[in-house]
């Protein structure tokens, strides 16, 4: 069964809200690390934070721009609520590149690299939209449950003022 999408209006965007099972249907897909060790998306979630996964290229020019500033959430929330997760389109051919991005922007956090055409089926298989480019953010709950995605940058404090919303007594009920 494929998530239901619905559009909520939160944090001054339009963000597609994700419900229900059946959010990883088709075969995992592997991703590489700068390490050169082989993972999978699940390595990383539900580890009892948010997870602000950023699928990036490092032609983006956006992506590019963008950077320190999810580095800094990332060092701002790691010890809180929140880690991000880079995952780079640029494949094992660009691995170089992908490497560079990294190395430029300082980024501590965690970035894996997989297969463009893996990572658009992986995007569908999650949300049952077409991936339409980068920057992507898909934000996983806690227990690892995909709550939302969105096409384009995010600034850093409507992810804050999302988790916050999120964690609020009132969004329990």
């Amino acid at each position: 069964m494929i998530a239901t999408p619905r559009v909520i209006k939160a944090i001054g965007i339009s963000i597609l809200a994700l419900t229900g099972p059946g959010l990883f249907a088709a075969e995992p897909i592997r991703f590489t690390s700068a390490d050169g060790k082989s993972h999978l998306l699940n390595e990383y979630l539900g580890k009892g934070k948010w997870t602000i996964a950023m699928i990036w290229a490092s032609d983006c020019q956006i992506c590019n721009k963008e950077a320190p500033n999810y580095e800094a959430f990332h060092n701002k929330h790691k010890d809180k609520d929140a880690v991000m997760l880079g995952i780079s389109m640029d494949g094992k051919e660009g691995m170089k590149d992908a490497l560079g991005f990294i190395n430029k922007h300082k980024l501590t956090f965690t970035n894996l690299v997989g297969e463009g055409e893996d990572i658009g089926a992986m995007f569908y298989d999650m949300t049952g939209v077409n991936f339409a480019g980068t920057p992507t953010f898909l934000i996983f709950d806690p227990k690892g449950e995909l709550k939302v995605q969105q096409i384009g940058a995010v600034p850093v404090e409507m992810i804050e003022d999302f988790l916050q919303q999120q964690s609020s007594p009132a969004s329990k009920s």
